[in-house]
């Protein structure tokens, strides 16, 4: 069954939306909090709060259009250069987004997962972030993944050192490494089989990664979108996974057997 979406600021038809084809993980980017709230003449922070609420309307949307995997880019390892009453503030985000949104993650049957570094962050965010995977580890629907305190390169040596300490300990030989080992070795195994993005989006009219799975994103699809994180909706969502279907994903392959050039 397709179900067809209007897009409401050109009041035009957009293609319609596949229910059968809905990717199974899509990762966003969070963009444009800080420039949302300054075009307001507001604090920075009023954007990041704002993009709190953003988060909530989301999550509920992607879990009710069948995804599988939502990993959200909520702090990077670069983001600690930021001036500390803004990192303060982003700190605490998490406390007050469980303490209001999980009885209602729980009500959508959706599982949190956070990926990161998290032995780094303060011990109120670290009992926050634990609480609510404890509070949801027996949902079964969407994982809910957060990215905090992550870094895509950061990742990769890490996966690389533990792979090097089990070849010293002979529980792998270098010539057994492939892809699979290396993949175990990262922060999105336990997402398998869904741990690569089908789809990344990012808001605010950048086009980059931003150091963010950087390993995993090897054939996802980039959508860019310049609405700023906290006027994205569950209609632009939409859109973009409209966006990912128009796609012909060949991961390197032929098309209709005929050369790529």
């Amino acid at each position: 069954m397709e179900i067809g979406f209007k897009n409401h600021r050109q009041n035009t038809a957009v293609p319609e939306l596949d229910r059968q084809r809905i990717p199974h993980h899509v990762a966003i980017i969070m963009d444009g909090n800080g420039r949302w709230a300054q075009k307001r003449h507001l604090p920075r922070i009023a954007g990041h709060k704002r993009g709190m609420e953003v988060v909530k309307e989301i999550t509920k949307a992607a879990s009710h259009l069948g995804i599988k995997v939502l990993t959200l880019y909520a702090f990077s390892t670069e983001n600690w250069k930021r001036p500390d009453a803004e990192v303060n503030y982003l700190m605490d985000l998490p406390v007050k987004f469980f303490s209001t949104f999980v009885p209602e993650l729980i009500e959508n049957n959706v599982r949190v997962n956070v990926m990161g570094y998290t032995d780094q962050l303060p011990v109120s965010t670290q009992q926050a972030v634990n609480d609510a995977i404890a509070q949801t580890a027996h949902c079964t629907g969407m994982v809910l993944n957060f990215a905090l305190n992550y870094g895509g390169r950061a990742e990769i040596v890490t996966g690389v050192q533990q792979i090097a300490r089990e070849v010293q300990a002979g529980k792998v030989t270098p010539d057994a490494i492939t892809e699979e080992t290396l993949s175990a070795h990262l922060m999105t195994a336990s997402l398998a089989p869904d741990t690569d993005p089908d789809v990344l989006i990012r808001t605010s009219g950048e086009e980059r990664i931003s150091n963010f799975l950087l390993w995993q994103l090897a054939y996802s699809e980039l959508v860019f979108t310049d609405v700023y994180w906290p006027d994205y909706t569950s209609e632009e969502l939409v859109q973009n996974i409209v966006a990912f279907q128009q796609r012909h994903r060949r991961f390197g392959g032929l098309d209709d057997g005929k050369d790529e050039k």
